[in-house]
C-alpha cells in the first residue's frame, strides 16, 4: 500500500511539475494580444493603453495583432483555438462575449468552455448622436419625429451583432419606433457616412463621436449610461429622459484559451489589473470615455452571463437573428 502511495506522488508530481515550471518561467518571450477590430478604433486604443503598463509588468513586450471579421468574432475564435501558454492573449468587448453568442446558431466557440475570462477591463457608455441635417434637437424631438415617420429614418452602426446595433434596437423596442438598421464594417465608415448626412443617427462608444460632437458637427440626445459621462457631462441619460431601460455600455476584457495554466492566468490578471489600478491608465482611458473596472474572473463571468441574458431579450423582441 505504501507503496502504491509513493508512486501516486511520483506521478502527480510529474503531472504538476512541468505546469510549475511554465509558471515559474511564464513569460519568456513576447505576448501577443488579439484585439478582434479593426487598427484605430476604441479597442485599439484601449489595448495600446493598457499594455503599455502591462508589459514592463511582466518583463516582455505585448504585440498588438488586429484581426478583425464578424464583429469581433474571427479574432475571438483564434484566441479560443489558440494554444493555452498564455502567450496567445485577447481583448473582446461585449459583441463576440454577450451578443453574437446568444443571437446566432452557428457559433465557432462557446464562451463558457473555450475561453477563460480573465478580468472585465473598461465599461464604455454609448452615446446617442443625430446628423447635422436631422432636425430633432433634444431626445424627445427624436423619439417624436421617427413616430411621425415610421421607416423612413435609419441608425447606423459599427456591425451587426455589437453593441451600437443592439442599443439601437433596443430603442426601437423601447419607444415603439420603425427605424431602419444600416450595419457598416467598422466606425470610420459609418462616422463618415452619418456626417455626410447619409445616415440619420447612432449609437457608439463615446470616444468613437466624442470629436465630432465637441466640432459641432454630431449633435448628442442622450448617453445609454446609468450616470453622465465625465466626458460629456452635459449630455442626459436615458435615464434622466424617462426610458431608463434604454441601458446601453459597452464594455471590453481580457480572455484567453480555455486550459491555460491556472498560474499563468493569475500572472495576467495580475499585470492587467495593477495596470488599471494606476492613475496613468485611469486618466488615459478617462479621455477616451472609458472607466476601468480590474474585476476578478468570477466577477467578470457573472458579467458576462448577465448580458447574455440582457441582450437575448432584446434580440427577442426585436426579432435579430444573426447569421
Amino acid at each position: 500500500m505504501m507503496r502504491s502511495l509513493v508512486r501516486g506522488m511520483i506521478v502527480a508530481a510529474l503531472l504538476v511539475g512541468p505546469q510549475m515550471a511554465q509558471a515559474q518561467s511564464y513569460p519568456n518571450k513576447p505576448i501577443k494580444l488579439v484585439v478582434p477590430f479593426p487598427a484605430g478604433g476604441p479597442a485599439d486604443t484601449i489595448a495600446r493603453v493598457l499594455t503599455e503598463k502591462m508589459a514592463p509588468l511582466l518583463g516582455q513586450p505585448i504585440i498588438i495583432e488586429s484581426r478583425a471579421g464578424a464583429g469581433g468574432v474571427t479574432g475571438i475564435a483564434a484566441v479560443a483555438k489558440a494554444e493555452p501558454d498564455g502567450y496567445t492573449i485577447g481583448l473582446s468587448s461585449a459583441g463576440p462575449l454577450a451578443i453574437t453568442p446568444v443571437l446566432s446558431e452557428t457559433m465557432p466557440y462557446d464562451v463558457h468552455k473555450d475561453l477563460k475570462l480573465l478580468t472585465q477591463v473598461v465599461e464604455v457608455p454609448e452615446l446617442l448622436v443625430v446628423a447635422d441635417n436631422v432636425p430633432a434637437k433634444t431626445f424627445g424631438e427624436l423619439i417624436a419625429l421617427a413616430k411621425s415617420k415610421p421607416g423612413k429614418l435609419n441608425f447606423a452602426s459599427t456591425g451587426v451583432g455589437g453593441v451600437p446595433h443592439m442599443a439601437g434596437e433596443l430603442l426601437k423596442v423601447s419607444a415603439s419606433v420603425d427605424i431602419e438598421h444600416v450595419p457598416y464594417r467598422g466606425a470610420a465608415p459609418a462616422v463618415n457616412d452619418l456626417l455626410g448626412g447619409h445616415v440619420n443617427m447612432m449609437f457608439a462608444d463615446i470616444p468613437v463621436l466624442l470629436g465630432n460632437v465637441t466640432a459641432g458637427k454630431l449633435r448628442a440626445l442622450a448617453i445609454g449610461s446609468a450616470r453622465r459621462a465625465p466626458s460629456a457631462p452635459d449630455v442626459p441619460t436615458t435615464a434622466e429622459l424617462g426610458m431608463p431601460q434604454v441601458l446601453a455600455n459597452n464594455w471590453y476584457g481580457l480572455v484567453a484559451p480555455s486550459g491555460i495554466p491556472a498560474d499563468v492566468a493569475a500572472k495576467i490578471y495580475s499585470a492587467a489589473t495593477e495596470a488599471l489600478n494606476s492613475a496613468e491608465v485611469k486618466d488615459k482611458l478617462a479621455l477616451q470615455g472609458a472607466t476601468t473596472v480590474g474585476s476578478t474572473g468570477a466577477e467578470f463571468a457573472a458579467h458576462v452571463k448577465a448580458e447574455m441574458e440582457k441582450w437575448a431579450q432584446v434580440g427577442k423582441a426585436a426579432g435579430v437573428k444573426l447569421q
